[in-house]
C-alpha cells in the first residue's frame, strides 16, 4: 500500500465518487480516498495515470508522499488552497475569480434598466463563465458519462436558466455555487490544519552522542540503546530514561498534563515532551515509531477516517438522494403543463431549480468536521479517541464500570487510621520495616517517619513469615510487625481485639506491631482513593448516566468503603478476571456500558464491554487495549470527554436536520410555484455555512483544565 497526501479535496461527496470510480481500476479495489484526512491510500499494481487522471476530473492532486510507519508524519502541507476542488482553483485565485463576477454582475444590474438587454446579456454570461467555467466543463462530460452529481445538475440548471432567458438569475445562481464550494473547502480545511497541529509535535531531528562527539540525525535513524542529548527548549525524540541532568519537562503532547514535571537521572520521559529548562542525556528504550507518542500519532490520524454509524447511513443515503430529486425534478417539469394546464416556461424554471436542490454536499459534510474536530479537542486534553465510532458511542452511554485498583482508587497502600498502645510503637514498626519493599512496608515506613520523626535501630535475625509479616530482634527483644495472625492470641487485651474488629469492618488491611509480651500499635491501611473520583462521579451522574458500578476483587469490606466515600451507585467485590467480565457482559444487556480500567489486567473485561476506557500515562498496554485512553491516568477528564461527544451528536443531529430542513423547505415551494433559482442555491449554501459554522463550534475550547498531579499505578499484593 501507497499512501499519497492530496491538495485541492474539500468535498466529501466529489471524494466518495473519486473513490468509487478508482476502486474500479485494475488492482484498485482496497484503494481509499481518506477525506477527513485529504489522503490517498492505494494498492501496489493500481495504474497512478488513470488515478491522476480521476483526481484531475474534480480538481484534485496528489502533492506528495505522506510518510506511515507507525505515526512519523512528516506531511506536505498545501498552505495556499482553501477553496474547493473545482478548477484547481487556489485560494487567492478563487476569490479573485468570484469578485470579478460579482463586480461584472453588479454592472449587468446597474446598467440593465438603461440599456437594452442584449447589451447586458454577454456581462451575465462573462460573469457565469469566470466563475463556474470548470463546474460546466466537468458537467458536460458527467452527462455524457450519465454521471450525476452536483456538477452535471448545477450545469443542467444554468444551461436551461439561460435557454429561456434567466440571464439574471442564473448568472446571480452559478456566483454563489462558486461561494458556498469555496466556503465548504474552507470549513474542512480549519478542521484538517487543527489535526494537522497537533501532528506536529513530533520531533524531527535528534543530538544523538557517539563517542562523546554530537552528530545531529534525523529521529527515524534512532534505535533503542541510543544516547541523545537534549538541550533546553528541544523535544525528546523518544520514550527513554535520563541517565544524566535534572530539568522541567511538558509531557502535554502525550498526557495532556497542563504543568511541567520535573525529571532527573532515572526517571521515565517521553518522545515529543518538551525539555525545558535543563540539559538532559536520555537513553532511549524504543525506536521513535515505536514510542508513545508515535503510536498516538498514527491512532489519531487513522481515527478521523473510521465512518461513524450516522456517517455510513448518510453516505449510503446521498447515493439515492440525487437520482430522487432527479426523478422529482422531471416531475415537475412534465406534470403541471401536461396535466394540469401549467405554463411550459414556468414549471421548466422551477424544474431547473429543484435540480440545484438534489446537491447533498451539505448533507455530507454534516459529520466529517465535527468528528475531526472532536477527536482533535480529545486529543489536546490528553484523551485518545480511536475512531469516530468510539466518539458517538461515547456520547450515548447509560452505564460506566470502574476497576476499583489503580482507577477509583491510586493502587498505593496510606496509612489511615492509628491506634498506639505503647510509645516505642512507630520507632519499632519503622526499624523492622526499613529494609522491605512491599507495599504495606512502604506505607508504615513513611507514617512512622514523615509524621512521627520515628527513631531508626539496627534489627536483627529478620525473618519473613510468608502471609502473616517479618519477626526482628532489636536490642534484645523480640518484635513482629504483620496481620493478626502472627499474633499469640494470649497478649491480645479485649480492648486490642475491639480496635482489631473496628479497623476491620471499615475496610482497612491491618498491620500490627507486637512483642511477645504486648501489642504495641495498629496501623489501619487503605488503598488511596483518587482525589477526583467523587467529583468524577458526581460529574457523571450530572451528564446522565444512568449507573456507575465498581468491579474488584478486592473484600466486601473495602468495596463497600470506597463505595460509600465516592458515592457510586452499586458495587460488586471479590471478583476474579472472569467473573468481572460476566458482570461487564450483563451490564450491555441493560444499556451502552463503558468498561473503566488500567489497561494492563483488565483487558478481557475492557473488550467485553462496548468502549473499553483504559487509564495509563502513555502505557503502550493502554494505548493498545482499549478504544479511549485518558493519557494523563486521571478520571477528571472523563466527564470533559463524554460531555464533548454528547456535544459533538448533538451537532451532528443538528447538522443533518439542518440540510435536509432547508431542503424540504425549497422543495416545499414547488407546491405554490414559489421556488427560483436563488432560493433553490441559497437553500444549498445557507445549509453548508450553518454546517461547518456549527461543526467548527466543537473546536472551541471552553473551560481550561487545571493543573492536575498525575501518580503512576502500582497494583501492590496486600497479603502478608
Amino acid at each position: 500500500m501507497a499512501e499519497y497526501k492530496l491538495q485541492g479535496l474539500s468535498c466529501a461527496n466529489c471524494a466518495r465518487e473519486m473513490e468509487e470510480q478508482i476502486q474500479k481500476l485494475e488492482n484498485g479495489k482496497e484503494a481509499r480516498i481518506l477525506f477527513n484526512s485529504s489522503k490517498l491510500v492505494i494498492p501496489d499494481g493500481v495504474p497512478m495515470d488513470r488515478v491522476q487522471k480521476i483526481l484531475a476530473g474534480d480538481g484534485a492532486a496528489i502533492v506528495a508522499p505522506a510518510a506511515g510507519g507507525g505515526g512519523v508524519h512528516s506531511h506536505a502541507h498545501d498552505h495556499s488552497h482553501h477553496g474547493h476542488t473545482h478548477g484547481h482553483q487556489h485560494g487567492p485565485s478563487i476569490k479573485l475569480l468570484i469578485g470579478m463576477s460579482a463586480v461584472l454582475f453588479l454592472a449587468a444590474l446597474l446598467f440593465g434598466s438603461h440599456v437594452n438587454q442584449t447589451t447586458v446579456i454577454p456581462l451575465y454570461l462573462l460573469a457565469a463563465i469566470i466563475s463556474g467555467y470548470q463546474t460546466f466543463i466537468k458537467g458536460l462530460k458527467n452527462l455524457f458519462s450519465l454521471k450525476f452529481n452536483i456538477d452535471t445538475l448545477m450545469t443542467i440548471s444554468l444551461v436551461g436558466a439561460f435557454c429561456i432567458g434567466q440571464w439574471r438569475e442564473g448568472t446571480f445562481v452559478a456566483i454563489l455555487f462558486g461561494i458556498n464550494e469555496y466556503l465548504e473547502g474552507l470549513g474542512m480545511e480549519k478542521a484538517r490544519k487543527s489535526m494537522e497541529s497537533l501532528l506536529e509535535v513530533a520531533p524531527k531531528e535528534a543530538v544523538l552522542l557517539i563517542n562523546g562527539e554530537e552528530q545531529i540525525v534525523s529521529i527515524e535513524s534512532l534505535k533503542a540503546g541510543d544516547t541523545v542529548l537534549v538541550k533546553a527548549g528541544q523535544k525528546i525524540p523518544s520514550d527513554g530514561i535520563i541517565i544524566e541532568g535534572i530539568s522541567s519537562v511538558d509531557e502535554a503532547a502525550i498526557t495532556g498534563e497542563s504543568m511541567p514535571l520535573t525529571k532527573q537521572k532515572g526517571d521515565a520521559v517521553y518522545g515529543g515532551s518538551l525539555n525545558h529548562d535543563g540539559l538532559l542525556k536520555v537513553q532511549l528504550e524504543k525506536a521513535y515509531q515505536d514510542s508513545s507518542l508515535a503510536k498516538i500519532l498514527h491512532l489519531v490520524e487513522e481515527a478521523q477516517e473510521t465512518k461513524t454509524p450516522t456517517e455510513q447511513f448518510i453516505n449510503r443515503f446521498a447515493r439515492y438522494y440525487t437520482p430522487i430529486i432527479m426523478v422529482i425534478a422531471a416531475m415537475v417539469i412534465l406534470i403541471p403543463p401536461l396535466f394540469m394546464g401549467g405554463d411550459w416556461h414556468t414549471w421548466i424554471y422551477q424544474g431547473l431549480a429543484v435540480l440545484i436542490v438534489g446537491c447533498p454536499c451539505a448533507l455530507i459534510i454534516s459529520s466529517p468536521i465535527a468528528i475531526v474536530s472532536g477527536i482533535t479537542r480529545n486529543a489536546r486534553n490528553g484523551i485518545l479517541v480511536k475512531g469516530g465510532i468510539y466518539l458517538e458511542q461515547l456520547g450515548k452511554l447509560d452505564i460506566i464500570a470502574f476497576d476499583k485498583t489503580g482507577t477509583l482508587t491510586k493502587g498505593e497502600p496510606v496509612v489511615e487510621d492509628i491506634k498506639i498502645y505503647d510509645d516505642t510503637f512507630f520507632s519499632i514498626a519503622a526499624s523492622v520495616e526499613k529494609s522491605s519493599s512491599h507495599p504495606l512496608a512502604k506505607a508504615v515506613l513513611k507514617k512512622a517517619l514523615e509524621e512521627h520523626q520515628a527513631v531508626l535501630l539496627e534489627p536483627e535475625n529478620v525473618t519473613v513469615i510468608p502471609g502473616q509479616g517479618v519477626r526482628a530482634t532489636i536490642n534484645g527483644g523480640e518484635y513482629f510487625i504483620g496481620n493478626e495472625k502472627g499474633i499469640d492470641s494470649a497478649i491480645l487485651s479485649k480492648s486490642n481485639k475491639q480496635d482489631i474488629q473496628e479497623l476491620k469492618s471499615r475496610g482497612y488491611t491491618l498491620v500490627a506491631a507486637a512483642s511477645n509480651e504486648k501489642v504495641l500499635g495498629l496501623f489501619g491501611i487503605a488503598d488511596e482513593i483518587r482525589r477526583e473520583s467523587k467529583g468524577m462521579l458526581d460529574n457523571l451522574h450530572k451528564l446522565g448516566i444512568k449507573e456507575t458500578v465498581m468491579l474488584t476483587g478486592d473484600h466486601q469490606k473495602t468495596a463497600e468503603k470506597v463505595s460509600s466515600t465516592i458515592g457510586i451507585h452499586e458495587y460488586f467485590a471479590e471478583l476474579l478476571p472472569d467473573e468481572k467480565v460476566e458482570k461487564v457482559r450483563a451490564l450491555t444487556k441493560s444499556g451502552k456500558t463503558a468498561m473503566v480500567g488500567d489497561g494492563i489486567n483488565d483487558a478481557p473485561a475492557l473488550a467485553a464491554a462496548d468502549i473499553g476506557i483504559a487509564m495509563g500515562k502513555g502505557t503502550d498496554s493502554a494505548i493498545e487495549t482499549a478504544d479511549i485512553v485518558l493519557m494523563q491516568d486521571h478520571l477528571g477528564k472523563l466527564p470533559a470527554a463524554i460531555s464533548l461527544s454528547k456535544k459533538v451528536n448533538r451537532v451532528i443531529k443538528l447538522n443533518i436536520g439542518l440540510a435536509l430542513g432547508l431542503k424540504v423547505a425549497a422543495l416545499l415551494l414547488t407546491i405554490p410555484g414559489l421556488l427560483t433559482l436563488w432560493i433553490a442555491i441559497l437553500s444549498d449554501m445557507g445549509a453548508t455555512i450553518l454546517v461547518t459554522l456549527i461543526s467548527l463550534t466543537v473546536l472551541i475550547e471552553t473551560k481550561k483544565a487545571g493543573p492536575i498531579q498525575a501518580t503512576a499505578i502500582h497494583r501492590p499484593d496486600t497479603a502478608r
